[in-house]
């Protein structure tokens, strides 16, 4: 018991021996939030002698799982059965795997992860933009909708086809045995929903749950915790509405602003004691946040002293900025400081390149974090394929992806009357060559063609067969059967490409390793889950969006682009306080220095622009000026209100008026024009 509590401060310890009903734990950014949710997990578990196996903790990303899982096992005494603690997708991947059987699917089932998404759109419907039609089904999944639903919602044309669109894509996930990770939480929901006995039974199993980082849920996931909370009310959340930096996806900061409404009889307990940042980071951060009017309230207390204060980069243009920083950089590196404690931060993408550029003059590594992920890359896309493949030989998407996979003389037209046959005969592919005379596969493609294709087809068979006699070898049976490093033969990158695929065969026999009786398919859903964060490590400076950086720390913080309509981004829909809750997120990524950096001009979007300095440095008390007043909108287009006269409608478009914000809503088909703060979202 000692262990748990010799590292914590009063605030934490009060928080963490609330064991029963429901508890809000307000941490600041820096406060010591994981070691308060680890030293409660143990806390529960060794000195309350609840098993491990009746805890279930949460959160957002593989890499925060992993440490809180070290690191609160360390503090235990081997438990029977370690507690469950993984991200909300994991838990619905788990859940899924012992119970889709009860909406009549199968568990051998495959996850599909953004890129097979976007591919399976496309191929329905290519007119409409299909990051749009991806995102509106994301939207149409986490608010519960069917197909039918989607249909009755849509009024504009484009929206009744994207509706049409995701009737298909439904079909095609179910008929192929997939899903997809807005699934991974809504079936699971669905799912206790429709079987009220296996509510109770789930409720029962897990008596005290835990969330990290409870600001980022949506509505549904809030859905699902009252759910698993039905038998009881042991539910402690962790938080920070300070940190509420994903409203664009769907997470709404009122589950954390109004969690004791939804969880009656809460304790609330604020961890304000900061760990990570000087004295000088925190003051200009909790300058900043102040000026939010929706928020609980606290205040970054500093335990480190003093330090040096936040360094302002005035620049005339990009190219400036750029050399600025990597001289800063090198300074850094040159006085001995690792790179892996250097990140260059910013609000838009695109600010990063001419960032690249300049890091690239002064030979300074750099990895770009949310670039395009190993996992991503076109040579993995196909082991990933094969590998499915062998695992479902009724997975016709990943086999179409690897039937020219070394060539094999197949063209658009031949395969796509294969897929027909194999419709029209209702069987995959695979199954369709495989059961099909070759007189009869002659009829369809030429001679050449069939007969590679019956090789293929028995192929995979043969290579199926092995995973039961060593699945550490399968990778090199894989190789030695398909030769799949010829695909990039010639090919100006063939030397980049083999020693990715070098490193994939690497991670598998890790993963054999680290866990012989796992089973492919669980190699793949693992592959699936893997996050932006997931990249960071190595001996290289970070450069990446400040989304993107939520989570960690380093020594030396550079954030560009602090200029109106880059940080803060302003125009129709935007959350101004959204948006400094992002600026006090990338302030408190700092533990002893910060730099803020911004330009009077850039070329963007074809053309150089003059800008204006944020109003961020003023609102953090770096510069005197007149402070940029606006009433505050957190409506965005899309969202459900409610009026008190008109009833409940949807935001067409969001518009300024004077400091006030005018929202065009649609109620039940009758559009009108409505002052912000005479609604409230839904």
């Amino acid at each position: 018991m000692e262990k748990i509590f010799e590292k914590l401060n009063d605030s934490q310890t009060r928080a963490v021996k609330q064991s029963e009903g429901p508890v809000l734990i307000l941490a600041g950014a820096g406060s010591g939030k994981t070691t308060t949710i680890v030293s409660r997990l143990a806390y529960l578990v060794e000195s309350l002698g609840i098993p491990a196996s009746n805890t279930l903790t949460l959160t957002f990303t593989n890499k925060a799982a992993k440490e809180m899982r070290e690191r609160a096992s360390a503090m235990m005494n081997n438990p029977a059965y370690p507690p469950l603690l993984c991200t909300f997708h994991k838990f619905g991947l788990l859940f899924l795997k012992f119970n889709i059987h009860l909406l009549n699917r199968q568990n051998n089932f495959v996850v599909i992860d953004t890129d097979d998404k976007k591919r399976i759109i496309k191929k329905i419907n290519s007119e409409i933009p299909t990051p749009l039609i991806a995102s509106e089904i994301s939207r149409y999944k986490n608010s519960l909708l069917t197909p039918d639903d989607a249909y009755k919602q849509a009024e504009a044309f484009n929206y009744q086809q994207i509706a049409k669109v995701y009737e298909e894509y439904e079909a095609y996930l179910l008929e192929n045995n997939l899903v997809d990770f807005d699934d991974l939480i809504a079936l699971t929901y669905r799912l206790l929903v429709e079987n009220p006995e296996l509510a109770k039974k789930t409720s029962q199993k897990y008596n005290y749950i835990m969330v990290d980082e409870y600001q980022d849920t949506n509505e549904l996931q809030l859905k699902l915790l009252q759910k698993l909370c039905s038998e009881h009310n042991n539910l402690c959340v962790v938080g920070d509405d300070d940190q509420s930096i994903y409203g664009w996806r769907g997470a709404h900061i009122r589950n954390i602003m109004e969690f004791d409404q939804d969880f009656a009889g809460t304790s609330i307990f604020k961890l304000e004691e900061n760990y990570r940042s000087r004295e000088p980071i925190l003051k200009v951060a909790n300058s900043l946040i102040e000026h939010n009017r929706s928020r609980l309230g606290k205040k970054l207390l500093p335990t480190r002293g003093g330090g040096e204060d936040v360094t302002i980069l005035n620049s005339n243009d990009e190219n400036e900025e750029a050399r600025k920083i990597a001289a800063k950089i090198s300074k850094l590196l040159d006085s001995g400081v690792s790179a892996a404690d250097i990140a260059v931060l910013y609000r838009v993408n695109v600010l990063s390149r001419s960032i690249e550029e300049g890091l690239n003059r002064s030979g300074i590594n750099y990895k770009l974090v949310g670039g395009l992920r190993f996992y991503d890359r076109a040579e993995i896309k196909d082991l990933i394929s094969y590998i499915r493949v062998i695992t479902n030989f009724h997975d016709d998407f990943s086999f179409k992806r690897i039937i020219n996979k070394p060539k094999r003389g197949l063209g658009k037209a031949s395969v796509d009357k294969i897929e027909m046959a194999a419709h029209a005969n209702d069987t995959s592919i695979f199954e369709f060559i495989k059961k099909t005379s070759l007189a009869d596969l002659e009829a369809l493609v030429r001679k050449k063609n069939a007969k590679t294709l019956k090789v293929f087809v028995k192929d995979i068979a043969n290579v199926a067969k092995t995973i039961t006699d060593s699945t550490y070898n399968f990778i090199d049976i894989l190789e030695d059967t398909f030769h799949l490093k010829d695909i990039y033969k010639g090919m100006p990158d063939e030397a980049d490409r083999i020693l990715n695929m070098d490193e994939f065969y690497g991670l598998f026999r890790d993963f054999v390793k680290k866990t012989p009786e796992a089973s492919l398919d669980e190699f793949l859903n693992e592959l699936t889950l893997q996050s932006e964060q997931d990249q960071v490590e190595g001996e290289s400076i970070y450069m990446m969006s400040i989304h993107a950086s939520k989570g960690l720390e380093f020594d030396h913080i550079f954030i560009i682009g602090l200029e109106e309509g880059f940080l803060p981004l302003v125009g129709d829909g935007s959350d101004l306080e959204e948006e400094r809750r992002l600026g006090y997120v990338s302030f408190t990524r700092a533990k002893d220095t910060l730099t803020l950096s911004h330009a009077a001009s850039r070329f963007y979007k074809g053309r150089r622009s003059d800008l204006q300095k944020s109003r961020f440095f003023n609102e953090a008390g770096l510069c005197e000026g007149s402070l940029i007043v606006e009433k505050n909108t957190a409506f965005k287009k899309g969202d459900l209100v409610r009026h008190k006269i008109f009833g409940t409608g949807r935001v067409n478009g969001v518009s300024k008026s004077g400091r006030e914000f005018k929202l065009n809503i649609n109620f039940a088909g009758t559009k009108r024009d409505i002052l912000a703060s005479f609604v409230e979202r839904l």
